[in-house]
């Protein structure tokens, strides 16, 4: 009965989602609707998996900092991953929360120096924070509450000085003595000066304008002359005069009027006293806030001095009662029975279909956090094209803490050092920044694209698996088929049960014997033959009768062909088919580079003008042939030039030059 009821101040869970973790929140108000149900306001409490990575950078700073001060013992890897799930942030943020999404209580201390970070690891349902987050700004802070223990915040007690012996020690940097107990006054006649002092505080008000106007009756006069300033200037008057009546007297009233000591009270404004009331209710004790948001030109003692002067005050104690009288109409505590609703991720078994568990879930398959594989009940987790579960206990600690027992690559695991590092295994901007086809420039702007990286890491017991589990894979067929997904963990089992028996037959390897690079160099430069530069200035010929009878095919009343447009039939790169022919209709457009972020692989392939010219001189069928069958060898005949005999012109019957007219005949 207890643990199922939930007062204003308990740590509680949230469940907003079947998939997500728990939210952690504080309950500062129960309030019940008009529909009867009943809305819990709370504080918001941060995870780490809450927050950006630049901040928990920050986070981890500040958990080695403490580490290094407190002296913490030390702790394993897989306990400090734990500890950054018992690792909260608090903030300011309030929300209104139904009631009844409420799934246990949970406990949520301040981090203190003498605190031992692996405790918390044997508590169940125990968090700790040290640092503030502001959603809005982005910001993790140190808690301005820091309670402040341990041997550097405690004070240094020096030994008592023996009979005659001097004090060294800077007197002006020690404590002043403001009053003498032992002193040869009596307490009537020391109360008799405060009522002297009291009496000359307001015959000084009375005289002062500012004051006159701010308190304009005898009363609140005397009132304010009654407060804690004047008593303490009269009891330092008379420390100063020690403890002389007479003289005490004569400083009470100097030579220019009587002293009028006034405190924060009295120095305030109306107006100023309810902006702070405003300021602490929205506030609460956040003496820097209220300064910051409200009060900028009032100092933090004068708003300390004016709070505590506040709370003795008729005002303090009806807005107390007025909270009290609200608080009392508020619900105190609420009754939430125990949530026995199946959650939709529970896997169910299915025993009609032979080697499954669940939907979709095929035997085998082991716990992503402890790597069982029994359990009561399984739980599906993490994308569904994954096909990863947890096991019942590793589920609740997800659902409570956030993550599992152990990092896996789901959840951001670092990468081992322990295997060399390969081009394979790098993202596709990284990979296109080492090739020395891309420039200094194409790399920074590369390398700066913020894309998802996936890292494909193979172990030695992968690479067993696709040879021992041949008939499972299937790697012709999965080839065929990238987009299916293929269960990594059924195969690895299967492997583990395959390899003690197969570790008796090694496998057969056949090697395969590779030709040098050199060869296959000097064969490419054989197989493509480099078409001959025509020579700058050349025209090339242009068939007119063929370019009349392609203009001619356009106003034929039939279906034309895909590739064939404005009369001239091109290729599927834009070209013309016919070799020597150019449509003079169509524009001659810039040839677009090649943008090395765009390609499809980490190589980017730049045509030089061999290649290109390469291309001219294969013909439309030789171009799809080699686009369906890009595994054969391309041949290609080199162009027959024809080199034509210089041409004697007869000599002209005119001379270059003459003086006489020029006749046209008809």
């Amino acid at each position: 009965m207890a643990a199922n009821m939930y007062r204003v101040g308990d740590y509680v869970y949230f469940e907003n989602s079947s998939s997500n973790p728990y939210l952690v929140r504080r309950i500062e108000e129960l309030n019940k609707t008009a529909n009867g149900n009943v809305e819990a306001k709370v504080v918001c409490l941060f995870r780490r998996r809450d927050i950006s990575g630049s901040l928990n950078s920050l986070a981890d700073s500040n958990a080695r900092e403490f580490e290094e001060e407190s002296k913490q013992p030390g702790v394993s890897e897989q306990q400090r991953h734990q500890l950054k799930h018992r690792e909260l942030f608090l903030s300011r943020q309030f929300e209104s929360l139904p009631a009844t999404h409420i799934r246990g209580k949970c406990s949520v201390t301040l981090l203190n120096e003498t605190d031992i970070l692996s405790q918390y690891l044997e508590k169940e349902d125990c968090f700790f924070y040290s640092l503030v987050f502001d959603p809005v700004q982005k910001t993790l802070l140190a808690d301005q509450g820091e309670i402040r223990v341990g041997c550097k915040y405690q004070a240094e007690i020096p030994d008592r000085l023996a009979e005659g012996e001097s004090d060294n020690r800077n007197q002006q940097k020690m404590e002043m003595k403001v009053w003498d107990p032992d002193n040869p006054l009596t307490d009537r006649q020391i109360d008799q000066f405060l009522v002297v002092a009291r009496a000359v505080g307001t015959f000084a008000r009375a005289l002062d304008c500012s004051s006159s106007i701010r308190q304009p009756s005898l009363h609140m006069s005397a009132a304010a002359a009654s407060r804690d300033i004047t008593l303490f200037h009269a009891m330092d008057t008379l420390q100063r005069n020690g403890y002389d009546l007479a003289k005490a007297m004569s400083t009470l009233v100097p030579q220019g009027g009587p002293v009028l000591c006034r405190d924060e009270m009295e120095e305030w404004s109306a107006s100023e006293a309810m902006l702070f009331e405003e300021a602490l209710e929205k506030y609460g004790k956040d003496f820097n806030d209220i300064r910051q948001d409200f009060l900028p030109w009032k100092s933090l003692a004068s708003i300390v001095q004016f709070y505590y002067m506040w709370k003795t005050t008729d005002r303090y104690i009806q807005q107390k009662r007025l909270k009290a009288a609200e608080a009392d109409s508020k619900l105190k505590q609420v009754y939430i029975p125990t949530y026995t609703k199946p959650n939709p991720n529970q896997i169910i078994s299915v025993g009609s279909k032979p080697g499954m568990n669940g939907a979709g879930f095929q035997k085998g398959l082991t716990c992503e956090s402890c790597h069982t594989t029994q359990s009561a009940q399984w739980y599906a987790w993490g994308p569904p094209n994954m096909q990863c579960r947890l096991c019942a206990s590793c589920w609740i600690y997800w659902k409570k803490y956030g993550g599992l027992k152990t990092p896996t690559q789901l959840e951001g695991a670092a990468r081992g050092t322990t295997e060399p590092h390969s081009r394979g295994h790098l993202s596709r901007p990284e990979a296109q920044s080492l090739s020395p086809y891309t420039t200094s420039a194409n790399r920074a702007k590369l390398l700066a694209k913020n894309r998802q990286t996936f890292l494909l890491q193979t172990t030695k017991l992968t690479r067993l698996a696709r040879r021992m589990c041949r008939d499972l894979l299937q790697p012709r067929r999965a080839a065929r088929r990238p987009y299916a997904p293929i269960n990594a963990n059924a195969i690895k089992a299967e492997c583990s049960i395959r390899l003690p028996k197969a570790a008796k037959t090694p496998l057969k390897i056949h090697p395969l014997v590779r030709l040098p690079l050199a060869t296959i160099v000097k064969d490419l430069v054989a197989q493509a033959p480099l078409k001959p530069k025509t020579p700058r200035g050349t025209k090339t010929p242009i068939n007119r009768n063929q370019l009349t009878q392609n203009r001619g095919l356009g106003s034929i009343m039939v279906k034309r062909a895909y590739e064939t447009m404005a009369g001239v039939p091109f290729s599927a790169n834009g070209r013309p088919l016919a070799s020597g022919i150019r449509s003079s209709s169509q524009p001659a457009t810039k040839r677009q580079k090649l943008n090395p972020a765009d390609a499809p692989n980490p190589v980017v392939f730049v045509a030089t003008k061999d290649t290109r010219a390469l291309r001219k001189a294969l013909t439309h069928l030789e171009m799809r042939r080699a686009a369906r069958r890009p595994n054969l060898p391309l041949k290609v005949k080199p162009p027959l030039i024809t080199v034509r005999a210089p041409v004697s012109l007869p000599p002209s019957a005119h001379p270059a030059s003459t003086n006489e007219p020029i006749v046209l005949e008809d």
